[in-house]
């Protein structure tokens, strides 16, 4: 964005002449009045009494030696500046100028949010669900483990296992709507950031999203440590009294558990249970040793599928057919955590996490997912998943 342009050739003031032709006389532009003997302004191609040159946004003489310009119309400096130069959505101050004069600053690529190219290195915190930068006059929540989390995040974040338990049925009709019942029953527990991470490195199998996990498969025995009951806000706005308790997982089949990170949104945890509720399906179901683009992209697509009949859906809790599903037999589900008449923010935030997979740069989980998606959309859902049992590829 360039600078705002101005004019700045000395003094708008001029002397009237020593020597006039006969019968010239000059016609002020603003109030179309003839100028006689005295001070007058020579701008924009023309000229003014001093008291009509006014600013377009504050309607006060312009007396300044320097003036704005926007669509032919003069402005004073400092209204230019605060009608015109963007403000950064973090600091509130205007955005800087770099050492070439251009205005340059950073834009969410979803949210738009525009900030000072410094606040991506002062650490200014952004929240772990919808990514959005903390502003200097907001208050996001502390989680015990070191994440942040905005105020409109939090509205719908789940909080301890239980209640999860609903959500958690839900998805599970979602997959019994789709033919894809799992019959084994997979305990799933929220857990906080370390314990998701400990339980990782005791896990053999499996593919992990970096920097960070959100959810887990586990196939091995562990001992993981679950939250028992949500935490509470306290002082500075930090989460306070959290009870949790170690759990120990037995092997009863090829899935120990699901673990899910604990403080997300609903629509977010949903999308991670939907995730981590096809890897437990490809392992009860025979689909060993698949390549990690193969494996995680089919399990984002499940993901995109549930969030997409969440947000399609006319009632929010009904299992709703998806353009990307061969069979989608709608079941009814029980309330679900958090479920209820969504705002205006929650449907957005679903958009942003539709948008996530979409436009996830990896390997496995964001190109993984456009080819699965892909085949899904041309063969369906069923006639894709029997191509990779026979094949370990998506069908082109």
């Amino acid at each position: 964005m360039g600078s705002p342009p101005r004019d700045d050739n000395g003094s708008i003031f001029q002397p009237f002449p020593f020597f006039m032709p006969a019968g010239y006389s000059r016609i002020c532009a603003g109030c179309k009045l003839e100028i006689g003997h005295g001070r007058y302004l020579s701008c924009m191609g023309t000229v003014w009494h001093p008291e009509c040159f006014r600013c377009r946004a504050c309607n006060l003489p312009i007396t300044d030696y320097e003036y704005s310009m926007s669509g032919n119309h003069p402005y004073h400096k400092s209204c230019y500046k605060e009608q015109h130069h963007p403000r950064c959505d973090v600091c509130k101050n205007f955005i800087p100028t770099n050492s070439n004069g251009l205005i340059e600053y950073r834009a969410h690529p979803f949210w738009l949010q525009k900030y000072c190219p410094s606040h991506e290195r002062d650490r200014t915190p952004r929240c772990c669900s919808c990514e959005r930068m903390e502003p200097r006059d907001a208050r996001y929540l502390l989680l015990d483990d070191g994440r942040k989390l905005c105020l409109e995040c939090l509205d719908s974040a789940i909080m301890d296992t239980h209640e999860c338990q609903p959500l958690y049925l839900e998805i599970q009709d979602f997959y019994e709507g789709l033919n894809m019942k799992v019959k084994q029953q997979v305990p799933m527990l929220l857990v906080e950031r370390q314990a998701l991470n400990e339980a990782m490195e005791g896990e053999k199998n499996g593919h992990h999203h970096m920097p960070e996990t959100r959810g887990l498969c586990l196939s091995e025995e562990q001992t993981v440590t679950t939250i028992l009951r949500r935490p509470k806000i306290g002082a500075g706005y930090r989460m306070i009294d959290m009870v949790t308790e170690p759990h120990r997982l037995i092997r009863r089949c090829e899935v120990t558990a699901i673990l899910v990170l604990y403080g997300l949104p609903r629509l977010l945890t949903g999308s991670i249970l939907a995730h981590e509720m096809m890897h437990a399906w490809l392992r009860l179901n025979g689909y060993p040793n698949l390549s990690p683009e193969v494996e995680e992209g089919i399990c984002q697509v499940l993901a995109h599928m549930w969030l997409d009949a969440e947000m399609y859906s006319t009632s929010g809790s009904d299992v709703a057919s998806s353009s990307t599903s061969s069979s989608s037999s709608s079941s009814s589900s029980s309330a679900s955590s958090k479920k209820g008449k969504r705002s205006d923010f929650e449907k957005k935030l679903g958009d942003f996490f539709k948008h996530q997979i979409e436009s996830d740069s990896s390997t496995a989980y964001g190109e993984g997912f456009r080819i699965g998606n892909k085949a899904v959309l041309k063969y369906g859902l069923r006639r894709t998943l029997d191509h990779i049992r026979m094949t370990g590829s998506f069908p082109v």
